[in-house]
């Protein structure tokens, strides 16, 4: 045959380069079935998933937060304060709601350290208030954590604690200090008995539990408490917790929401965290007049004191002189000295006030306790506008220390502006104290001139006039302290919190957000379906296993002579014993192929000799050796087999013969032709094995007698047939190429690596073999992407791609149909 087609094998090869998106295609139409079990895993993992998770709902409310003035703020009664407008509160709220101090307050408000569980289908769950009990935690006592705690109701008075205890010691907690401690505990089970309202004391458990009012008391059925770690709870709450304003245009209207498994706790915990932000920020709307009303009650004992002192100093005098009526000139002068003391003590006050403030902006970092000036009547818009800024900015800071690292910019920044405030109430103290001098020098003055008038008068009436002025002084000092402490208090009393409350968190019925069945049965369906995809993928890419017909044509030149099927059987005498099996025919369609390139290759008129190799071992070389050799035994030809795999030897065991003496024994001048020629039972087949392994099978093979053999075979025979050793193993095939006419190289699918085929396309590209084709063992006809009747290359037709009715039904047990099954997957 012309093989000049088929010279340029470089094409071929570069037609295997790069990546076969259609074979890879196919590879994934093969593998549907694969591919629609691992969509139902999938689908059914997603079911479990979606009925053992709770649902989940997120519930919200709203707040505003207004920048209202107390309805008793006037210009006299300047002990209010406003904190820096509705822009400065809202932040301060939006600050404050992620702190752990508020979140702190609301769990301990709530108890939510502590969790009333039941028995559910998988887990257990949450149930909260609708226990039909309630735990009174004695706080002050250790508390088991984490561990699920038994209570079983026995009846309506009575129940049973109980639990399994695996170590010795268990953590416990205090919730009042939320100190941690190890405790002992016995190992084992845990069961005791106690009444509704009895107090417990154990080493795990301190409380009481009692019954809810109006519960339907479930008797003989379990709940379970658990206490959780303060901390933990209070995180978890921390991040969950969500506060945004609803819109740009309301920015002081708030919305407050929360995801969780229980509405009912939900619902409380939104409610709780409103009610006490509003309560923490009344607290600190008020501290400025408590703080005034402290500082009023500490001068206002002072100031008792010494009008105690005085009226008893006046009483004294009485006692011990005569009452006496002063002349009205000199009761005139009096009230002018009582005028004078009356502003000087005013001066002095502020004065007073002044150094206590700079003494405390010197000495403290915490400038939230400073009180209002105004208390003692100061008026300067400076010194009011800068406490009022200098007070915000503290309690900013110290809201901050609850959110934020120490070491933060946003400190430094705070810091800065505190200090600069600082800097300008000092300038403004100094300022005002220099002018306060100013005026008690001036009534000093005044007083010093109306008491030298008062020098005549009597000594006693002198000392009348000294104690009056002292009583009217005390008297005086205590009324306008007196007045300023009750303004203080009515401007207390008065305040309201900023915060208020537009709509409460409650459980109106909404549907929960989660889980989201939906979307997890489609993840499911994608992951269900990429999976396999990407494991088929990744399997096809680095697979350098021949597969089809297809991707020998792309690696190769080389053409493809005929298909084998995959036939299981006893031996390999397919063609003889199954003579109308597909396998049967097949090995008669490569006869047929092989004739005709014998027609077009008349080289020699003697017999024709097929060698018959493969790449390594276990390809169905000699499987194929022996049914060729047996379809052309059957059409009549005069056909040997020898065995020449010296290495390895095979044929002689299908053929119930022993392996003795054979080719060997020939080649080492130990036995004659005609002695190690087997007549087998099939006609017209003789057989020659390759007898005992040789040290040195090439060297045998390269020696003149094998020559000699095969020129005497083609004497005696029509077709001979060469099964030799794999090619891509030894070189043993290569010195038998020179006796071949033609050469079959057989190709495993699912079996056979892509590289043994470029292995071949270089030797025969450098002509150490000759007049080679490829078959194709273990053909299934799925596996060709390209051939569904056949090979175009005009070498037969079929290949084993045939109906039912002109071959030999294989019963096969329903067993081995399922095992089958699986193993076309």
């Amino acid at each position: 045959m012309d093989y000049s087609n088929y010279e340029d094998n470089d094409a071929g090869e570069s037609q295997g380069l790069g990546f076969d998106f259609k074979g890879y295609l196919f590879k994934v139409l093969n593998l549907w079935k694969l591919i629609l079990l691992c969509i139902g895993v999938a689908l059914v993992v997603a079911y479990f998933i979606n009925v053992r998770k709770q649902n989940i709902y997120r519930l919200d409310s709203l707040i505003t937060v207004n920048n209202d003035q107390n309805p008793f703020f006037t210009a006299n009664t300047s002990i209010s304060f406003n904190w820096g407008g509705v822009s400065a509160k809202v932040g301060s709220v939006l600050t404050e709601i992620k702190t752990r101090s508020h979140n702190e307050l609301v769990v301990d408000s709530l108890e939510f350290y502590i969790q009333y569980l039941e028995e559910g289908k998988y887990h257990l769950i949450d149930i909260y208030k609708n226990a039909p009990f309630i735990v009174e935690t004695d706080r002050s006592k250790p508390q088991v954590l984490g561990k699920a705690i038994g209570i079983k109701i026995i009846d309506n008075n009575s129940y049973e604690l109980f639990h399994e205890f695996e170590v010795d010691r268990v953590q416990c907690q205090f919730y009042d200090s939320k100190q941690k401690i190890v405790t002992n505990v016995n190992i084992g089970e845990f069961r005791e008995t106690y009444r509704f309202g009895e107090v417990v004391n154990l080493s795990f458990f301190n409380g009481k539990i009692s019954l809810r009012p109006r519960a339907n008391i479930p008797v003989g059925k379990s709940y379970f408490i658990k206490y959780l770690n303060f901390d933990s709870v209070v995180n978890r709450y921390k991040k969950d917790i969500k506060i945004d304003p609803t819109s740009r245009d309301a920015a002081s209207v708030l919305k407050l929401s929360l995801i969780g498994k229980n509405k009912s706790k939900i619902v409380d915990f939104l409610n709780a965290t409103s009610a006490i932000l509003s309560r923490t920020e009344l607290e600190r709307k008020n501290l400025y007049a408590t703080n005034t009303i402290k500082f009023i009650d500490s001068s206002l004992s002072a100031v008792n004191a010494d009008l105690k002192a005085v009226t008893d100093e006046m009483n004294d005098f009485r006692k011990s002189n005569k009452v006496f009526d002063v002349e009205q000139e000199i009761i005139q002068k009096s009230e002018q000295l009582k005028g004078y003391d009356t502003e000087k003590l005013a001066e002095q006050s502020k004065l007073n006030y002044l150094n206590t403030l700079e003494n405390y902006l010197r000495t403290k970092t915490d400038y939230s306790q400073i009180a209002a000036p105004s208390s003692v009547g100061i008026e300067e818009a400076n010194i009011l506008s800068s406490v009022s800024r200098i007070i915000a900015l503290s309690v900013e800071r110290r809201n901050l220390e609850y959110s934020t690292k120490e070491g933060s910019i946003l400190f430094d920044e705070l810091d800065r502006r505190i200090d600069t405030e600082k800097s300008v109430l000092l300038e403004a103290i100094d300022i005002t104290k220099q002018t306060i001098g100013i005026q008690l020098n001036t009534v000093n003055r005044k007083i010093a001139s109306l008491e030298s008038e008062l020098i005549g008068l009597p000594k006693d009436q002198q000392e009348f006039l000294k104690i009056q002025r002292k009583l009217d002084l005390s008297r005086e000092a205590y009324n306008i302290y007196q007045a300023k402490r009750g303004e203080a208090a009515i401007v207390k009393a008065a305040n309201v919190s900023d915060i208020i409350v537009i709509d409460e968190a409650k459980d109106i019925g909404d549907p929960p957000i989660g889980p989201k069945k939906s979307l997890n049965y489609m993840m499911a369906l994608m992951i269900g379906f990429f999976a396999p995809m990407f494991l088929i993928f990744v399997t096809y890419l680095f697979d350098n296993t021949i597969h089809g017909s297809d991707e020998v044509v792309k690696i190769s030149n080389i053409p493809i002579l005929g298909l084998i099927g995959k036939y299981r059987y006893k031996n390999n005498l397919v063609a003889y014993e199954k003579p109308k099996s597909a396998v049967a025919e097949s090995f008669r369609a490569v006869r047929s192929s092989l004739q005709f390139i014998f027609k077009n290759n008349p080289s020699t008129k003697r017999a024709n000799t097929i060698m018959i190799t493969s790449s390594v071992s276990g390809e169905g070389k000699t499987f194929t050796s022996i049914n060729i050799a047996t379809v052309y035994a059957i059409s009549g030809k005069k056909t040997i087999l020898l065995g020449l795999d010296l290495r390895k030897p095979k044929i002689f065991g299908d053929f119930n013969i022993t392996n003795d003496k054979g080719i060997v024994n020939y080649l080492i001048d130990d036995n004659e032709l005609n002695e190690i020629i087997t007549h087998t039972h099939i006609d017209n087949l003789d057989l020659i094995t390759s007898g005992p392994i040789p040290p040195n099978p090439s060297e045998l093979l390269m020696g003149n007698k094998l020559k000699e053999l095969i020129a005497t075979l083609k004497d005696q025979y029509d077709i001979i047939i060469l099964d030799t050793p794999p090619l891509g193993l030894v070189t043993d095939a290569l010195e038998l190429v020179q006796y071949a006419d033609t050469t079959i190289f057989m190709v495993r699918l699912d079996y056979t690596k892509k590289g043994m085929l470029q292995l071949v396309n270089a030797k025969y590209k450098s002509g150490e073999l000759k007049n080679v084709n490829f078959v194709l063992n273990f053909y299934r006809h799925k596996n060709n992407h390209n051939y569904g009747y056949g090979y175009g290359y005009g070498y037969g037709y079929g290949y084993g791609v045939y109906g039912s009715a002109y071959h030999e039904k294989n019963d096969q047990s329903f067993s081995k149909k399922v095992k089958n099954f699986f193993k076309r997957l």
